[in-house]
């Protein structure tokens, strides 16, 4: 069987969020969802995830997993609004433990602040294979954007989140603490490794010059003939070359700093303080 998809486009973050099911009536998983973050109030709404809720009504579906490819520093995840509202388990690669470690001295946060991947209900491993009612997916450890970030190969369809992008676009800066560029090259090689039939889904778009209309699904044989930074003949020395050199000229997303501090913890917010607050903070000249 293979999976059916649904795309929800966030255009204030550029973000693809999913919605992969077996069929009308069956069971489905989210993909990378968003929760929409107003950075000049600081106020939350859940617009975009509802869209995704409502879908899932539509469609009879019952929601079994909520699925993260990496802890996001572009957008906040809804994971805990979605599966207040629809349950299923919230899941992330194990390596989320590295990333929760790295930014908990960054923003100052509380004591107990476990650093185990505890907040989420799953931690998977490369290689698990899990259900998604008829279908089978497949983890797939793909490090160098962060040290956690996973993809999902469900049958014929690859969730990449941020390791790809559509070719005339690239692959995923490296620059965050605890990216790597050289096993970025390594991780990609192993999707270019999949059929070439493999339908290849993002979790960005960013209109490059020349483009008008946003895209988010590709194929391996598209991506190998024609990614700008790994199409097939590229050298591994080159790519890292290309990718710091690059690294060096982005500014820092827009949303990292709330957005990193509500992630790690499965898209929860942090506890309220003594006045029934809650509070994100922004540390100065760290990053």
């Amino acid at each position: 069987m293979l999976p059916q998809v649904e795309a929800f486009f966030d255009s204030n973050t550029s973000t693809v969020s999913y919605v992969v099911f077996d069929r009308q009536g069956g069971h489905a998983a989210l993909i990378d969802t968003v929760l929409d973050y107003d950075a000049k109030s600081g106020r939350t709404s859940t617009a975009s995830a509802d869209r995704l809720i409502e879908f899932v009504a539509a469609h009879t579906l019952k929601v079994e997993w909520i699925l993260e490819t990496h802890a996001h520093a572009d957008h906040l995840s809804a994971a805990a609004y979605l599966k207040a509202k629809l349950g299923g388990k919230v899941a992330i690669g194990q390596q989320i433990h590295q990333v929760q470690r790295i930014f908990k001295p960054v923003f100052g946060l509380e004591a107990d602040f476990a650093v185990d991947g505890s907040q989420f209900d799953v931690l998977f491993v490369a290689g698990e294979v899990f259900q998604i009612g008829q279908l089978s997916a497949t983890v797939l450890s793909v490090p160098g954007h962060t040290p956690a970030d996973i993809a999902y190969l469900i049958a014929d369809a690859l969730f990449v989140g941020d390791t790809l992008f559509m070719p005339d676009v690239g692959s995923a800066r490296c620059d965050f603490p605890g990216g790597d560029a050289a096993l970025l090259y390594d991780s990609i090689q192993q999707l270019l490794a999949l059929p070439d039939t493999t339908r290849v889904f993002v979790c960005h778009d960013y209109l490059p010059a020349g483009r008008s209309q946003v895209q988010w699904q590709t194929s391996i044989a598209e991506q190998r003939k024609a990614n700008i930074h790994l199409h097939q003949g590229i050298s591994k020395a080159a790519f890292i070359a290309m990718r710091e050199a690059r690294d060096k000229t982005l500014d820092m997303p827009q949303l990292i700093l709330p957005a990193i501090q509500i992630n790690i913890r499965a898209g929860g917010f942090p506890e309220a303080e003594a006045d029934g607050q809650r509070y994100l903070k922004i540390p100065l000249d760290v990053l």
